[in-house]
């Protein structure tokens, strides 16, 4: 690697500072949510009356209550991987890592195709995102190229960290965009809100864009360069760095030649090919009946579902890839029944709903987007599903935001940035990359806080100013 560089700016050693602390004392991801169960368990006890029996119920009932929305977003996680995983979208990658020609670049070129895929599909966002900075790691190793790989990381994170929630994949915009919703049922809203209000609308819109150039600009001057640079072979020793097995490269397979009719069909590229098609068409006729209407998480689900069909054609390696996913979501079926206990009981419990109307309590019709921003990020660090969270937080944010003249698409989407911004401290999310990049989450969870903290100020202003 090239000689050290002094003219080292002053974020870049808050950043590398900040690193070094959480290196030293951030728990795993198991034990974070395990610690966060214990708050949360105290905290109902102390503030809203439930006794620790109680408490202990609402943990186990709330272990279960959500396994459908689980399984759509195990499905969301596992079609973005197997689309990632492709050959032909793996080769892309290693082009597109052949482009900058500084750390700093590198970095940038990351965070932008991280953040731009978290808008389409936060599951491919969280995977492609992965492999993209694994890749531009083994890159920069192999071209001399000084790069901070943590900061790597971070960058292929940051479609959970920003973006994902107010694009196509987003729980709370879906879900509002989905007939016969648990708040249509409930009477906090009268009808369908559709996307064109959410994800479509200017308003969401202009948010994304401003802040995809912010974090852009953020993760150029913390990125540390020369000597503090620390490169992937610091954390992932150089002979296991060209297995492609176990870092998504491109695989040496060979076709297969089955001798019996089973195998024939198993590999049955017709038999791919038509249903993977159907289900393309499918997912167009929709859209072409009700517009951008179509959108909901199930349709989402569909749609990858089957374009990961018709990519591979092959049905035997497309259900092997699928195997392949189900490692990458072992951390999320461990981890999620644990923090669906936390949300279960800040909900039965009423805690979740203490903290939203207290902070909704001091809003006005001006100040709401920035209150229903800090909810959402509060209340993500203890119970970080989008979806899940959404049912909770939603009914008083709307209902509040009712009551104060706010459109309920402002309020979903101001809800969402808060929601995906605190993914940058909680490592729940993180996991899929974490076993990718093979980085610990002390590791890059330095500059995932350090991102955080820059966004805070930029968000609040935004919120405030930006109209709908």
């Amino acid at each position: 690697m090239s000689a050290g560089n002094t003219n080292e700016t002053s974020l870049e050693r808050i950043g590398y500072r900040l690193s070094a602390w959480v290196e030293r004392w951030m728990p795993s991801p198991f034990l974070f949510a395990l610690i966060l169960s214990y708050v949360v368990f105290l905290a109902g006890v102390g503030l809203t009356g439930s006794g620790p029996v109680e408490m202990v119920g609402f943990w186990y009932d709330g272990f279960w209550a959500f396994l459908t929305f689980s399984m759509q977003m195990v499905l969301i996680l596992m079609t973005g991987f197997v689309v990632a995983y492709h050959p032909r979208v793996n080769a892309g990658i290693r082009r597109l890592t052949e482009l900058p020609n500084t750390g700093k670049q590198a970095v940038v070129l990351v965070g932008l195709l991280t953040m731009l895929l978290g808008w389409i599909h936060w599951g491919l966002s969280l995977i492609l995102g992965a492999i993209f900075a694994r890749e531009m790691g083994k890159t920069a190793h192999e071209n001399d190229i000084d790069v901070h790989y943590p900061v790597l990381c971070v960058a292929g994170y940051l479609g959970l960290g920003l973006t994902w929630h107010w694009g196509l994949s987003g729980s709370a915009p879906l879900l509002l965009a989905t007939e016969g919703n648990e708040f249509i049922q409930q009477g906090v809203i009268d009808v369908v809100v559709s996307a064109s209000e959410t994800i479509f609308h200017p308003y969401g819109l202009i948010l994304t864009g401003l802040s995809i150039a912010y974090a852009l600009v953020v993760l150029y001057v913390i990125t540390p360069t020369g000597d503090q640079a620390r490169g992937i072979t610091h954390y992932i020793p150089e002979d296991d760095l060209f297995e492609s097995a176990s870092d998504g490269g491109v695989e040496a397979t060979t076709e297969p030649s089955p001798q019996v009719p089973a195998e024939r069909i198993n590999h049955s590229r017709v038999l791919g090919g038509i249903i993977g098609l159907t289900g393309i068409a499918l997912v167009v006729s929709q859209f072409v009946q009700s517009g951008i209407d179509a959108l909901g998480l199930n349709i989402v689900n569909f749609g990858f579902l089957t374009i990961g069909i018709f990519i591979y054609m092959d049905p035997q390696t497309y259900r092997e890839k699928f195997g392949e996913a189900a490692t990458a979501a072992s951390g999320i079926v461990l981890l999620f029944p644990f923090f669906a206990g936390i949300q279960g009981m800040m909900a039965t419990s009423g805690l979740a709903q203490l903290m939203a109307n207290a902070l909704i309590s001091v809003s006005t019709p001006q100040t709401f987007p920035v209150i229903a921003w800090l909810t959402g990020a509060t209340v993500n660090i203890f119970a970080p599903s989008g979806g899940g969270e959404w049912i909770i937080l939603g009914p008083p944010i709307l209902e509040a935001a009712q009551d104060l003249g706010v459109p309920v698409g402002q309020a979903t989407m101001a809800y969402a940035v808060g929601d995906a911004h605190t993914n940058l401290l909680n490592p729940f999310w993180a996991l899929p990359l974490l076993a990718i990049t093979q980085i610990k989450a002390r590791e890059m969870f330095g500059y995932a806080i350090a991102m955080l903290l820059a966004l805070t100020p930029f968000l609040a202003v935004v919120l405030f100013v930006l109209p709908y």
